[in-house]
């Protein structure tokens, strides 16, 4: 069966809500306005859904000049642009990396403090500051991604996982569990363990490493609320050492744009 990308999504603030789209241009780091805003703690390091599931209530909706954060609790929102050009610079962690980024307006931030109940500060990240990948998987640069500028999944492999929740009484997981940029559909469960390169439209990528998964697929992106599914499914055949595996990431070998319903044409 020929594979095709079955969709696209961005989430331009990381850990937040994000949302599809039907064609995107890729940049030197990613998707375009793929999570290029974060929110940091006092420390001044990422805060993600990992230690806060609530942040799954604030969801993104594209705009003309910008985006929409709304609170699906209350139903509050923010507009922000999608670029910040002027602000105090502020050096920021995202696991082991330093990211320099400008912050955003107080304004701004009393918004997100109050919905998450915490000190939280959003911070942008330039054009003009760069990210390494892992130099041991890709010599490539990426936003504010947990490491890589794309995360691929496979429905095919979702759909794996689905029949065996089912099998043991358990509720199907939606794919935005696992957060991916692009989905494909067509082909076999796991496909994507194989995959080298792949050609998707006329945009070349490479799968660089299995992505390894975490607590974040146990919340539901619509309520915040967590349990132990489908993670604990999916520890009893697709752990590899410590780590559980869904999805792949991937760097791009050429820049373009993407358009849901493209041909996807792996290479080993």
């Amino acid at each position: 069966m020929m594979l095709r990308l079955r969709s696209i999504h961005i989430h331009p603030i990381k850990s937040l809500g994000g949302f599809a789209v039907p064609q995107a241009r890729l940049t030197d780091r990613g998707l375009e306005h793929d999570r290029r805003w974060m929110l940091v703690d006092a420390n001044d390091r990422f805060v993600s859904q990992r230690e806060r599931p609530m942040l799954a209530c604030l969801c993104t909706s594209p705009g003309a000049n910008g985006f929409r954060v709304r609170d699906v609790r209350t139903g509050d929102h923010l507009d922000l642009p999608w670029s910040l050009a002027d602000g105090p610079t502020l050096s920021c962690r995202v696991w082991d990396d330093t990211v320099r980024t400008i912050a955003a307006p107080d304004a701004w931030n009393a918004w997100f403090r109050g919905r998450t109940g915490t000190y939280v500060r959003l911070v942008y990240m330039p054009d003009d500051s760069h990210r390494p990948t892992d130099p041991t998987y890709a010599d490539a640069i990426t936003s504010l991604s947990d490491g890589f500028p794309y995360l691929i999944a496979s429905m095919a492999s979702l759909d794996e996982l689905n029949r065996r929740l089912h099998a043991s009484g358990t509720a199907p997981v939606p794919m935005d569990r696992f957060r991916p940029n692009l989905v494909v559909e067509g082909g076999t469960p796991f496909q994507e363990d194989a995959w080298g390169t792949l050609m998707i439209g006329d945009v070349l990528f490479r799968a660089v490493k299995p992505c390894s998964r975490c607590v974040i697929t146990t919340t539901d992106q619509r309520t915040g609320e967590r349990g132990p599914e489908p993670l604990r499914t999916l520890a009893t055949f697709r752990r590899q050492g410590h780590r559980i595996l869904f999805g792949v990431n991937a760097v791009a070998g050429t820049l373009g744009t993407i358009t849901a319903g493209d041909a996807v044409v792996p290479q080993a």
